[in-house]
């Protein structure tokens, strides 16, 4: 089970396992603000709720990120693991510009594809392949993207989220 942790300002921090928010609450370092109903945790000291939700006793100053990490993952994530050359299920990635003739590894230049179009492709441009991207590939931005582990979201975090 996981849970989210929230700065003492109530913005989305990270998401841990539920044993090491626990952790956290018998500490005294946070407070359950949403459990799992009828799940509790049993231990020599008591019950305790499972928690699904944590604020955090003292704030906690986080570096400013320049933007959303670039990786695999991310890029999979971002096109809903499907296809941009034909909408199948994704599982690689691929260059628009291919490394090969000056592409970066980038937001704007990398886009998920199946293996039979990125076979297809290989090293060649859009242009050459005469096919058309149906999105302009961009880095994507929000809380969700920036906090590790909100690949899914639990229900009960909605309300603790901004849209």
């Amino acid at each position: 089970m996981r849970t989210l942790i929230l700065n003492a300002g109530y913005e989305p921090l990270a998401v841990v396992s539920d044993r090491r928010a626990l952790i956290l609450v018998m500490a005294g370092k946070a407070s359950v603000l949403a459990g799992v109903a009828g799940h509790p945790v049993f231990g020599i000291g008591g019950m305790w709720e499972r928690p699904s939700v944590i604020i955090l006793a003292r704030y906690v100053r986080v570096p400013m990120a320049s933007g959303v990490p670039l990786t695999r993952r991310g890029v999979l994530r971002r096109d809903g693991h499907r296809c941009a050359y034909c909408g199948k299920s994704a599982n690689t990635v691929d260059h628009v510009q291919p490394k090969s003739r000056g592409g970066a590894d980038s937001w704007d230049n990398l886009v998920a594809a199946c293996v039979t179009c990125n076979n297809k492709k290989a090293d060649k441009t859009l242009r050459e392949m005469g096919w058309e991207l149906p999105f302009a590939p961009r880095q994507p931005h929000g809380t969700a993207w920036m906090v590790r582990g909100m690949e899914r979201p639990v229900p009960q975090w909605s309300d603790y989220l901004a849209a």
